[in-house]
């Protein structure tokens, strides 16, 4: 851990400049979700408490360089300030700040200056000339060399927030230095966006459940029949050679033995539980069995750390989220019995454990996306790197 965080800094007097992610979906004017805004809130509340002042810089769309009205942040200080029970100044650009007095500030949308997603070096100095420290609170950015994200480091006294603290001592938990046996999720439509993700893991972890589409994938590579699934064929290559690696490795892939099949994908539709090689030509695979649930479960019992990224199957529609919901509520009752840690990410992820009732109980759950995909990856996160320098 080569990064400092609020604790190590001295903030009373100082203007600290927080990168946070507030990018949530917005209609007719209001913000639809304010998750994101909601866990920035220790953060900004520790740098007031400590006499600093939070001055918080965001994006919000891909303007792309340039100033597009719809795409204010403006949108979000209603919510921002709910959130955080204060009053938030707003900024409209750099040279507004210079009459505002306030203790919390929100500058306009830093994807309006051309600089920022270039991570120009002239641009990073004239943000970091706002302030006197530089907090980077926003680990689901953390994989992009922007501006505010990583050049910004190299010119002002930097620390990590308390929402990027969280997260990377998760995952430093769950990847970095893990309490073992290790047990990873990967689920999911196509092997080919996860590819990076599971040759990583297959070094790192003990067990690997392959669940969703994908494992349809590795069901072509055992020359089992799919019927009309959804599959990569040509990935089948590269699934066996996979397996065959973790194999020599020693980590075990645990592929479903029995199938949800259906002949139409709709809420309610008629469906039985086959063997993994005995789906018919006229149905597809959309939901792991029983069996393969149990071997699971037991597998998750075994475990002392858990990865989850993708759920096991068509989870959106049930009744094939019946498999994600039975292993996210075992997953949750061994962490609240305090034997497993459980760290999860993912968009769909983290519906899927909303949806299942499990979320509330997970070790951690990151909202981080893309970042969270790449540090599992085991790249180089830009933001995360530049605190380290």
């Amino acid at each position: 851990m080569g990064w400092k965080t609020l604790d190590d800094m001295d903030i009373s007097g100082k203007r600290v400049l927080v990168r946070v992610d507030i990018n949530v979906p917005v209609e007719d004017g209001r913000v639809t979700d304010a998750t994101r805004i909601e866990r920035i809130v220790p953060t900004v509340k520790d740098i007031v408490a400590k006499g600093g002042k939070a001055l918080l810089i965001a994006h919000f769309g891909r303007p792309k360089g340039k100033v597009v009205p719809e795409m204010s942040l403006k949108v979000t200080l209603p919510a921002l300030e709910a959130a955080l029970g204060q009053d938030v100044a707003f900024a409209e650009d750099f040279a507004a700040l210079a009459g505002i007095e306030a203790d919390v500030v929100l500058l306009e949308n830093i994807r309006f200056y051309p600089g920022e997603e270039k991570n120009d070096p002239a641009f990073a100095k004239e943000i970091a000339a706002l302030g006197d420290i530089y907090c980077n609170d926003a680990f689901s950015a953390a994989h992009r060399a922007h501006a505010s994200t990583e050049a910004i480091a190299r010119e002002l006294p930097s620390c990590a927030g308390r929402l990027m603290q969280a997260e990377l001592e998760a995952l430093e938990a769950a990847l970095g230095d893990p309490v073992r046996p290790v047990i990873a999720v990967v689920g999911g439509a196509k092997v080919s966006t996860k590819l990076d993700l599971l040759e990583n893991l297959i070094e790192k972890v003990d067990k690997l459940v392959i669940g969703g589409g994908m494992a349809n994938t590795f069901l072509v590579a055992q020359h089992l029949p799919i019927g009309k699934s959804l599959a990569e064929t040509d990935m089948a290559d590269t699934a066996q050679k996979i397996m065959l690696k973790a194999q020599d490795i020693g980590c075990e892939i645990i592929l479903p033995s029995d199938v949800v099949v259906a002949r139409e994908f709709k809420a309610g539709a008629d469906c039985e539980t086959v063997g993994a090689g005995e789906c018919p030509e006229d149905a597809m695979i959309l939901d792991a069995g029983t069996e393969a649930v149990a071997r699971i479960s037991q597998a998750f019992e075994e475990a002392k750390t858990l990865i989850w990224n993708g759920p096991l199957g068509a989870f959106e529609i049930a009744p094939f989220d019946t498999a994600t919901n039975a292993a996210a509520l075992k997953a949750a009752e061994l962490t609240r019995a305090g034997s497993l840690t459980s760290v999860a990410g993912g968009g769909d992820t983290v519906a899927a454990l909303n949806a299942s009732g499990a979320a509330a109980d997970f070790t951690y759950i990151s909202t981080a996306g893309g970042a969270f995909l790449e540090w599992m990856e085991g790249k180089v996160l830009p933001g995360v790197a530049a605190l380290e320098a």
